[in-house]
């Protein structure tokens, strides 16, 4: 590994938050736009860990709640790199909901966002490639970069 390149774990982060009743609607639900800034959050600070610089969200594929979250599940974030390219990073970021009196967990959904890192006059810079270390890295950073193949394909044909 040279000193250039990052491990994928060298900026995993995992987040845990309460959700309180200011994060939810009248019926005790947790609002999906409360997810998706923690999403958001989460998959920030990883793309800031692996690139040293500040970053900006552009783009966010679908995010699909597979199941409902409620006041007092401790909702956790874990956020990990799967594609990086010249000046872009993607990262996925899986959510579980938790009821922490019976510790039942639920997948609730799993979104890849994708950012840019910039330089001082707010350019996009070069990022530190990415070593996958193990198989199933490398295949997550193989689906990541056809995400990434489709993304730019639907950008040149303007959809």
């Amino acid at each position: 590994m040279t000193q250039l390149e990052k491990r994928i774990r060298d900026s995993q982060v995992t987040i845990s938050q309460v959700m309180l009743p200011t994060d939810a609607s009248a019926y005790g639900n947790i609002h999906g736009g409360v997810i998706m800034k923690l999403v958001d959050d989460a998959g920030a600070i990883v793309a800031t860990k692996h690139s040293r610089s500040i970053v900006v969200t552009v783009a966010v594929d679908s995010m699909t709640f597979l199941s409902p979250m409620y006041v007092g599940n401790l909702v956790t974030l874990t956020a990990a790199l799967s594609y990086v390219g010249r000046s872009s990073m993607e990262v996925e970021v899986l959510v579980e909901a938790e009821d922490p009196l019976t510790g039942d967990r639920t997948h609730t959904n799993t979104a890849y966002l994708v950012y840019v890192a910039l330089d001082d006059s707010g350019r996009p810079r070069e990022v530190p490639p990415l070593i996958a270390e193990t198989e199933e890295e490398r295949q997550r950073v193989a689906e990541g970069s056809e995400r990434q193949q489709a993304r730019l394909t639907r950008r040149q044909k303007g959809t």
